[in-house]
C-alpha cells in the first residue's frame, strides 16, 4: 500500500497575496447589478434582433428583455463568441480570456440592467491592446444604453 503525498498548498501570486475584499475604498456590495452568463442558444439569437455597436476588434450586441423574462430585471447577463473564423484554439480561447476580463471589469459600472450583451470577436490584422478594447466597450456601452432608450 502507497502513501500519499500531503497536498501541495497553493501559491497566490503577489497581486493576490495583498488583495483585501473588505477595502472601504470599493462600492457597497448592494450597488452592484448581479451578472449572470448567457448559455442557452435561444438568448444569443434573441439578442442578435437587438441593437449593434461595431469595432475593429469586436461586436458588442444589446439586447432588452422581455417583461415575463425568467431572469430578474435587475440582473445584468453577458455572453461571448469567437468562431473558428479567428483562429485556432489557442487564438480563440486568448480572445474568450481578454473579453471575459473586460466585462468583468466594465459591466459591473457601465452595463444596462435588463438587458443582455453579447460580445462577438471579429479577426484583426493586429491584436489590439487592452486599454484600447476597454475604451471601445466603455463607448459601446453608451452608445447602446441610449439607442435601447
Amino acid at each position: 500500500m502507497t502513501a500519499r503525498a500531503a497536498p501541495v498548498e497553493a501559491r497566490l501570486s503577489p497581486d493576490h497575496r495583498n488583495a483585501n475584499p473588505s477595502s472601504s475604498d470599493s462600492a457597497p456590495a448592494d450597488s452592484i447589478p448581479p451578472l449572470a452568463v448567457i448559455r442557452k442558444r435561444a438568448d444569443f439569437l434573441a439578442a442578435n434582433r437587438g441593437k449593434r455597436f461595431v469595432t475593429s476588434s469586436f461586436v458588442l450586441l444589446a439586447h432588452r428583455r422581455r417583461a415575463d423574462h425568467a431572469i430578474p430585471a435587475d440582473t445584468i447577463r453577458h455572453g461571448i463568441t469567437v468562431t473558428k473564423k479567428i483562429g485556432n484554439a489557442v487564438a480563440r480561447n486568448r480572445m474568450k480570456r481578454r473579453f471575459r476580463a473586460l466585462l468583468a471589469q466594465v459591466l459591473p459600472g457601465d452595463g444596462i440592467a435588463g438587458v443582455d450583451h453579447i460580445m462577438i470577436g471579429r479577426k484583426a490584422d493586429h491584436e489590439a491592446d487592452f486599454a484600447t478594447m476597454k475604451a471601445d466597450l466603455e463607448k459601446g456601452l453608451r452608445h447602446l444604453a441610449k439607442k435601447l432608450g
